[in-house]
């Protein structure tokens, strides 16, 4: 079951490149990170992003704080977790972060 992210800084226009994100599988209480990376030039972490994943609950970090603080620049938001359900594993799952430093989006892409 491939996993892709991307992330776009919506305040610049721009892919955000550098972005440091974290993979981490949730069961019950617990998380367990099972992968880390940072976005290219095109703001992508490409497939397969963890691996292959099995049906479960998945938690994205991306490390807004430290991206935005790379060019000096202000941001309300340090980690920026977005948990997810896998349950089909003959889908594909892309996830983005349209991201600014006072707001941010997501959405299950294709």
């Amino acid at each position: 079951m491939p996993l892709s992210t991307h992330v776009l800084d919506i305040s610049r226009g721009a892919p955000a490149a550098g972005v440091g994100v974290r993979l981490c599988r949730i069961d019950g209480g617990d998380s367990k990170e099972i992968a880390s990376a940072r976005t290219d030039g095109d703001g992508r972490v490409a497939s397969p992003f963890g691996g292959d994943l099995s049906a479960g609950t998945y938690e994205l970090i991306f490390a807004a704080g430290a991206y935005f603080a790379q060019s000096e620049t202000r941001s309300f938001y340090d980690q920026i977790p977005i948990r997810f359900q896998i349950d089909d594993l003959g889908a594909r799952y892309h996830v983005p972060l349209l991201l600014s430093p006072w707001g941010y989006s997501t959405y299950r892409g294709s």
